[in-house]
């Protein structure tokens, strides 16, 4: 396995052309595979989770399951023309074959608004795909009655709403995301050429791993986040890949003094940071793989496209980057011979970035002890605020109001309080206790009349072998308020057992917009710590494989730990206060959503193993040269701290654009990666790492004696310098 970047990488530095036509037949074949196969979208019973799931089954079970529904609101101060318009856009709706049925008109509290309830056919998940006809009968009677307002919204044209900025703001991430990532590329290699290759990899790798993601979604369903999560890590370590290894083939250039031809200069990198590469994306790999332990088809999904694109960036590294190395590498040397450029003077350039290295590990070499100390008791303090982490999944109430369908929504709500939130009670039972049930779901509706957490009338509807029913309740509050669980609460522990425990056989489910919130988050909690236990064992194992040490594998989990811990420690600081709301554009719901922090938790080990991975293999490389571990260490981390940063500044860069996206989890997800990042590279590689390592001296090889020997043999030796 250790020489496989080695032999790939031979290969395809002797056939570059070759290699280059092959990945991109490789591309072409994984997005045509992709789009000729299809993607298998999730379906509504993927999502299911809890007693909320457990409701909707029992339905599905009795055809009774909930549909996709739409409101027209109609307002205006002519009485007659409000009843005119509603009876119009009754018969229209009722016209189209999208459209199950349209219920009576019901007007407002105070007269001046009258909505309709229109019911679609077919499943919720699909029901944005057939909203146009719906909107085209809105428009018209809109048309023909001018001096009324008609206008559509609910869930079905919120998603939509909601699909369409998604894209509007990936497409502005894109947009700030290259045009910095190429000038920090740049900056780190002073030429476009050089500087545009990461980013035609990254680029392609994405490509080649959305064509993967649509076959394997027939395995994993998508549930539609897919694609996001194929461009946030694409871009991160796609990037990041081709920097490790196009930095190294710069250095070994630079140390030859230009004398090694580029095939030699791609062993070279390929036998270093090429099997650095390879360790780096399996940790990202077995870190993503962990999220399919949380039982969840968006996890599922995240977790798909995690892999795959990760195992394509990676293979882009190992086979057309060396091609690509070999081809700018002859064409240097021939502009070099046309020029016959003059023997350079001493690299300036590396002796300021000499200078920038030593004062960063000046404090770590000096005082490990206090450094260690002071380092990680900061990044424990930043973790504090975890304590008080409260999980809610994010609602329908935080969508952006530039969403049209949100803004009518809040109308309709405001003259219709009934209509924010729906409890599904479903009861299954023998047929003959059907008598029983709806006695004894009228006792329910006669207690919930008379309580201020609910409002509106209550809905029956029985299947037709009346062995399912379902009661639907309204609740006029947020769906993440307290009231809002509170009404939740009451059904399932007070009323519902209190009414339908007498009757024999029995068994009842609450569904609904507050249930589906609370049981995904208690779903959610109930799997983070078998996540994080398996993250810790598979970190802890990847780090004794590829480094053969106890004392490595130990030092890795607490660094990992401390790194993701005080990102997700501002992540609560930030988001679950209000203070930061203006300055980042959000409105704080006062809780953190429930898919983030277990989300988070997993990248962010991953990425944090990226890094200790190249880290520890450059300071490796020195110690089996038979540098004493003090210099290994430093050497190696000054070796790698440019690499490093150049590579954050990439990552931060990608990262930080989704600050700017509406969605509220994306914007939690780009801050805390972009955070998480910043904290790693500059703090743990810089400071707590080579701390912990200077003070641990040569046990940190523990139990590998071959690296322990060789820094032993030259123990008191001068110090080699690792570039």
């Amino acid at each position: 396995m250790s020489e496989l970047p080695v032999r790939a990488a031979l290969w395809s530095a002797r056939h570059p052309w070759r290699a280059i036509a092959g990945w991109l037949m490789f591309v072409v074949l994984c997005l045509g595979a992709g789009m000729t196969l299809g993607t298998r979208a999730a379906a509504t019973e993927d999502y299911r989770v809890g007693e909320a799931g457990r409701a909707e089954t029992m339905a599905a079970e009795g055809g009774l399951q909930r549909r996709p529904e739409e409101q027209v609101l109609i307002t205006g101060r002519d009485s007659a023309r409000l009843d005119a318009a509603a009876r119009e856009v009754r018969a229209r709706m009722e016209r189209l074959p999208q459209v199950e049925g349209a219920a009576a008109p019901a007007r407002s509290a105070d007269g001046g608004s009258v909505m309709v309830r229109v019911t679609m056919r077919g499943a919720e998940l699909d029901a944005q795909k057939h909203l146009d006809p719906l909107a085209a009968q809105t428009a018209a009677v809109q048309a023909a009655f001018p001096d009324l307002r008609v206008e559509e919204t609910g869930a079905p044209s919120i998603s939509k709403g909601v699909n369409a900025q998604r894209g509007a703001d990936l497409a502005l991430s894109e947009a700030i995301t290259f045009p910095v990532t190429l000038v920090v590329l740049l900056l780190v290699f002073g030429s476009v050429v050089a500087a545009s290759v990461p980013l035609l990899l990254a680029f392609s790798s994405i490509a080649a791993a959305m064509g993967l993601s649509m076959a394997a979604s027939h395995v994993f369903p998508d549930a539609g986040v897919g694609n996001n999560v194929i461009i946030l890590i694409g871009m991160a370590v796609g990037v990041d890949y081709s920097l490790f290894y196009l930095k190294r083939e710069q250095e070994e250039r630079a140390r030859s003094g230009g004398g090694l031809a580029p095939e030699a200069l791609v062993k070279l990198a390929a036998a270093t940071s090429g099997r650095a590469v390879v360790g780096s994306g399996l940790a990202v790999i077995v870190c993503g793989a962990t999220l399919y332990l949380a039982g969840d088809v968006i996890f599922s999904s995240l977790a798909t496209g995690t892999i795959v694109v990760t195992l394509v960036a990676v293979a882009s590294s190992l086979t057309v980057l060396p091609a690509l190395v070999v081809v700018i590498g002859r064409r240097r040397e021939r502009r070099r011979e046309r020029r016959r450029e003059h023997r350079r003077g001493p690299d300036r350039s590396r002796a300021r970035q000499g200078r920038v290295r030593g004062v960063l590990l000046r404090a770590a070499s000096r005082h490990p002890a206090i450094t260690l100390a002071v380092s990680a008791g900061a990044l424990l303090a930043l973790a504090a605020p975890l304590l008080g982490l409260r999980l809610s999944d994010i609602s329908l109430e935080s969508h952006s109001r530039e969403i049209p369908a949100m803004r009518v929504r809040d109308r309709l709500v405001a003259a219709f309080p009934e209509t924010r939130v729906t409890h599904q009670v479903v009861v299954r039972a023998g047929t003959e206790q059907a008598a029983q049930v709806r006695q004894a779901l009228g006792e329910v509706t006669r207690r919930t009349r008379s309580d201020r957490l609910f409002a509106g009338e209550p809905r029956l509807r029985v299947s037709a072998d009346r062995r399912v029913s379902v009661l639907a309740l309204s609740v006029p509050y947020r769906n993440d308020s307290p009231q809002g669980r509170a009404s939740l609460a009451q059904l399932r522990d007070g009323y519902l057992p209190a009414a339908l425990g007498r009757v024999p056989g029995a068994q009842w489910a609450v569904s609904g917009d507050v249930a589906r919130l609370t049981d995904y988050a208690a779903h959610q909690k109930s799997k983070l710590p078998l996540v994080l236990v398996a993250l810790l064992l598979v970190t802890f194992a990847m780090t004794v494989v590829l480094f053969r040490s106890l004392v490595l594998g130990l030092l890795g989990i607490v660094l990992n730990l401390l790194s993701a811990g005080s990102a997700l420690g501002l992540l609560v600081l930030v988001f679950q206060g209000a203070w930061a709301e203006g300055l980042l554009g959000f409105e704080s719901t006062g809780t953190i959503g429930s898919r983030v922090p277990l989300f988070l938790l997993v990248i962010l080990f991953g990425l944090s193993m990226d890094y200790q991975v190249f880290v520890l293999s450059r300071i490796k490389e020195a110690a089996l040269r038979g540098v004493p571990t003090r210099t290994a260490v430093l050497d190696g981390v000054a070796g790698s701290a440019g690499v490093v940063t150049s590579a954050a500044a990439v990552m931060v860069t990608v990262f930080a654009s989704f600050v700017f996206l509406h969605l509220i989890e994306m914007k939690q997800i780009g801050f805390v990666l972009a955070a998480g990042v910043l904290l790693d590279a500059f703090v743990i590689r810089v400071l707590v790492l080579p701390s912990a390592m200077l003070l641990l001296g040569e046990a940190s090889w523990w139990p590998s004696r071959r690296v322990r020997s060789a820094a032993g043999d030259v123990r008191g030796s001068a110090p080699a310098h690792v570039g």
